[in-house]
């Protein structure tokens, strides 16, 4: 159904209206010919355009936005190599079902398949990193197609959508018009759990003795962290977070036990592994928390409540599986447990799993002598507990999510699924260009940072004040742990150390440069970016050598770990 309108206008102004319906208030872009009509509407229009430096850039900028507000990020490029540069940033959102729709400009409709200037096949290119995605070549359907992307990439299992749209369809002209509502056949996602499973779940919550919650980005997307919270203490169950779901559930609670996995805490582990109960929310079983598959929580029961029925039982086997969003499903789980639950049952198993937080807590050997990555994540939480902290990809990432104190979600923005390095310094702006009253740091590894280092100068041009501190050890640093823990310490092209001076990279640009070589050095240059209110690198020069511990070797079970006291140095 369309309202109806006798305006008459050529497509592009049929693209901003459209948008404009949507709610849109920024616009990640880069302007390329097949764009001009589009650009030229931009020119006068009220949304905001940021130009950034390169188009991966504001796919990125797009998806941090997204994580941040909980509302659709977009961008937009040009064809041909514009859209191919986007292909990184939406494969990324589509990893971490982030929902964003990318708009790209096509060749006129006559010349498609002839190989014309600036050719790209994109939706084609695509079609495995996308929830969808649209071919349009006529002004009239330029409304209807944004209506159904937006209402795709925002429901069901979210995700990114690509439009891609014809140089002669944003030329011609057409009467807007604009849809009140979606109606596709073909796509019904299901939103409410199953009473019936959900009455079984309850039953294994009740009759549990040792359950564990496993809480996944799924929680965040779909903004249940409230009935996540009410779940756990109506139950009295340990909480352990996915890289994903890490703000879902607050990381101060005695019922946290930090995230599983790979660079999981070892008590997080210890739990599921000895668990006989796994109630999973919003996961997706993947190999970084899993480990070796045929021994995950082997003696559990599992739930897995999931609005995605493609995930259910794709990578370990469940028991009472649940479709629907979390949120709801979490509230009906809640009332109908409620009923069942036998006070104090999972006394003994708190107990025991308190134990193992006492013995193997996170730590680090710090002898003062030089500055640890570990320390500068506290010191960040602790001047700034309720910043945004996005993070590019590497032992950095991992640092911030063991060691920074997050209370809510949509506070840690990052590449989860795709690990993408460069991630973090666009995705961070594209968070404080929704969230502009909050602080947004950017926490970055020497070698991430340059993939996109070049959006300083987006930063600077815009005026968005985000706070990149470089954890910098001059090495690769997540590849340099590999080759030293596995690869008998041959350190094949990871040595970067001395390739870039951050501090006279950011006067080039026109930001604030601090370097830290003391401790004592870096209370204050944090304190001080704040202050200042402007785009700035912070270059910390840390322990070259420190790696991430705990660690599950791959192929281990996941109980099966590397910690600094078993390792033993470096």
């Amino acid at each position: 159904m369309k309202k109806e309108s006798t305006e008459r206008m050529n497509g592009a102004k049929a693209f901003i209206e459209s948008l404009k319906k949507e709610g849109v208030d920024t616009i990640f872009g880069y302007p390329g010919g097949v764009l001009l009509h589009i650009y030229d509407e931009i020119y006068d229009c009220d949304l905001r355009h940021i130009l950034v430096r390169h188009e991966q850039a504001a796919a990125h900028a797009a998806d941090g936005y997204a994580r941040a507000t909980g509302r659709i990020g977009v961008c937009l490029a040009t064809s041909g190599p514009g859209a191919t540069n986007l292909v990184t940033g939406i494969a990324t959102a589509h990893m971490d079902s982030i929902p964003i729709v990318a708009f790209t400009g096509q060749v006129g409709s006559s010349l498609i398949g002839n190989d014309a200037f600036q050719e790209a096949n994109i939706t084609g290119i695509t079609l495995p990193i996308t929830k969808h995605n649209y071919l349009v070549q006529k002004a009239d359907d330029i409304p209807k197609t944004i209506k159904e992307a937006f209402y795709i990439a925002s429901t069901g299992r979210t995700g990114p959508v690509l439009v891609d749209i014809t140089k002669d369809a944003t030329a011609a002209e057409m009467k807007f018009s604009y849809p009140d509502s979606v109606n596709l056949r073909s796509y019904k996602p299901t939103v409410r759990g199953n009473v019936q499973q959900i009455k079984k779940a309850a039953e294994l919550i009740a009759n549990a003795k040792k359950p564990v919650i496993y809480a996944g980005g799924g929680v965040v997307l779909s903004n249940a962290s409230s009935e996540l919270y009410q779940l756990a203490e109506a139950i009295n169950a340990p909480v352990t977070t996915t890289l994903m779901g890490m703000g879902a559930f607050p990381t101060e609670h005695p019922l946290f036990i930090g995230m599983p996995g790979m660079h999981g805490t070892k008590y997080a582990n210890f739990s599921i592994q000895d668990s006989d109960l796994l109630i999973a929310v919003g996961v997706r079983f993947d190999d970084r928390v899993t480990g070796k598959i045929s021994s995950f929580a082997a003696g559990a029961k599992k739930i897995h409540i999931d609005v995605d029925p493609a995930e259910i039982s794709k990578n370990v086997n469940i028991d009472v599986p649940i479709v629907g969003d979390a949120k709801n499903v979490l509230a009906a789980l809640i009332q109908t447990v409620s009923e069942k639950i036998t006070a104090g049952k999972t006394e003994e198993w708190l107990k025991r799993v308190n134990q193992w937080k006492k013995e193997y807590p996170l730590g680090y050997l710090d002898d003062g002598s030089t500055i640890k990555p570990q320390f500068v994540i506290e010191t960040l939480s602790k001047i700034a507990p309720d910043a945004i902290v996005a993070t590019e990809v590497g032992q950095h990432q991992m640092w911030t999510a063991q060691y920074f104190k997050f209370k809510e979600p949509r506070k840690f923005v990052t590449s989860g699924g795709l690990g993408t390095m460069g991630f973090g310094l666009p995705a961070a702006m594209g968070a404080k260009v929704g969230c502009p009253d909050q602080i947004v740091f950017d926490v970055a590894g020497d070698g991430s940072f340059q993939m996109n280092s070049q959006e300083l100068a987006t930063l600077v041009t815009n005026d968005i004040p985000v706070i990149s501190v470089i954890l910098n050890n001059g090495y690769l640093g997540m590849v340099r742990q590999w080759q030293e823990l596995f690869y008998d310490r041959k350190y094949s092209h990871t040595d970067i150390q001395n390739s870039v001076d951050f501090v006279k990279l950011a006067e080039a640009y026109g930001a604030l440069g601090i370097r830290v070589e003391k401790k004592s050095e870096l209370k204050e240059a944090v304190e001080r970016a704040i202050r200042e209110n402007r785009p700035t690198i912070i270059d910390v020069m840390v322990d070259r050598k420190e790696n991430v511990f705990p660690m599950v070797p791959a192929g281990a079970s996941i109980n099966e770990i590397i910690d600094e006291r078993k390792y033993g140095g470096k």
